[in-house]
């Protein structure tokens, strides 16, 4: 007997529950809730292992030095943000995956980088069980600033403006990027 297949709005539902509780700073155990008790869940945030402690690592189960848990933690450690939304939902009913773009301000809140902020867009990867609860999370989002606040040379090269837009400080706001395009 084959189990059975969430539907898109079940799918839907889990996926915005989850990015929900993340903007609300949910504590640790609330988002792990949101994720598989049947399967191995695992999270990944796309990028080099060097540039910031929680990139490039695969962190996989409940509990332990690589789980999913410890990839929370190390984000509340090092990040705070404001201004957490997700738009442009795409669910993928037969593969049970749903994708969103998420923006917010982040602040790296230790070390050389303290107080640094920028603003930025990034995505989500859900992978969900039969349960419609979240088998692998993955992320990619920018690391380059991550990397630059993390060193405390981020506000060196941007300026924060009103609006919460990050302009270059030698004034190429001319430039586009591949979000812009």
């Amino acid at each position: 007997m084959f189990a059975r297949e969430p539907t898109r709005s079940e799918l839907l539902e889990s996926a915005k529950g989850l990015c929900n509780s993340f903007a609300a700073k949910a504590d640790i155990d609330t988002l792990l809730a949101h994720f598989s008790s049947t399967h191995q869940i695992s999270a990944y945030e796309h990028g080099l292992p060097v540039l910031a402690p929680f990139l490039g690592r695969s962190f996989a189960g409940r509990t332990g030095p690589t789980s999913v848990k410890t990839y929370f933690e190390l984000l509340q450690q090092h990040l705070s943000y404001t201004d957490m939304s997700f738009t442009g939902w795409v669910v993928d009913a037969q593969a049970s995956r749903v994708s969103v773009k998420g923006s917010a301000k982040f602040t790296w809140i230790e070390g050389a980088g303290k107080d640094q902020s920028w603003v930025e867009q990034f995505v989500y990867l859900l992978d969900f069980d039969q349960d419609a609860k979240v088998t692998d999370y993955q992320v990619w989002a920018d690391s380059g600033a991550a990397y630059l606040a993390r060193r405390g040379e981020l506000s060196q090269l941007t300026a924060i403006e009103g609006g919460g837009t990050v302009k270059p400080a030698d004034d190429q706001d001319d430039a586009k990027t591949l979000v812009d395009a």
